[in-house]
């Protein structure tokens, strides 16, 4: 991974990932979801994540997770990882939206 894959441009990580049809996974709760999310996200809150595992496995695509500010996100980005999915902390959803 080297370190440009530590401390790289995450514009380039998030390009790679849609490029292979990573699914973005809204992490935000029902009600932060259903004010304004990214088009064709799919939402499942942080807490439900790790209970899902393995309909997110299902997908087959690499994941980039959102939420309002990138801490949920984050979090569930490391349950995917420690769970053999490809995943990433796509951030605040907002911003991320911008970098698709």
């Amino acid at each position: 991974m080297g370190l440009f894959g530590l401390f790289g441009n995450k514009g380039k990580k998030i390009k790679d990932f849609t490029d292979r049809g990573a699914i973005i996974l809204d992490v935000r709760s029902k009600a932060e979801y259903d004010g304004g999310a990214i088009p064709g996200s799919k939402h499942i809150p942080l807490q439900q994540v790790a209970g899902k595992i393995n309909e997110i496995k299902k997908w087959n695509k690499p994941v980039i997770t959102c939420c309002a500010s990138g801490m949920r996100s984050g979090s569930a980005s490391a349950i995917l990882k420690s769970n053999g999915v490809e995943s990433m902390n796509g951030g605040g959803w907002a911003s991320l939206y911008k970098k698709l």
